[in-house]
């Protein structure tokens, strides 16, 4: 792991988060609970956040804040990802990824 970030989720907020790596992202709910996990490749950070928001195509409910942890590869960050998945269970994450 490379780095990480936590940020408000908002337009706003998703802009000032680390773009240069592939990242693992969860999103948390007011009391710091993860919704959410998923991951996003370099360069599509910000962009895969937004399809998050409210009224967006992929909206999660109850976002508040998100946090990132950068990785060296797309093969890293989707393999931490499964793992994150699988033992903290979000609920809002699809059954059986």
């Amino acid at each position: 792991m490379v780095g990480k970030k936590r940020s408000k989720f908002d337009k706003s907020g998703i802009a000032d988060l680390a773009k240069d790596r592939p990242v693992v992202y969860d999103i948390l709910n007011k009391t710091g609970g993860i919704e959410y996990t998923g991951k996003a490749k370099r360069g599509r950070v910000e962009a895969r956040l937004k399809e998050h928001l409210p009224g967006a195509r992929d909206a999660i409910k109850n976002g508040s804040q998100v946090k990132i942890r950068q990785y060296p590869s797309i093969g890293d960050a989707s393999k931490a990802e499964k793992r994150r998945i699988k033992s903290k269970k979000p609920p809002q994450n699809k059954i059986g990824k």
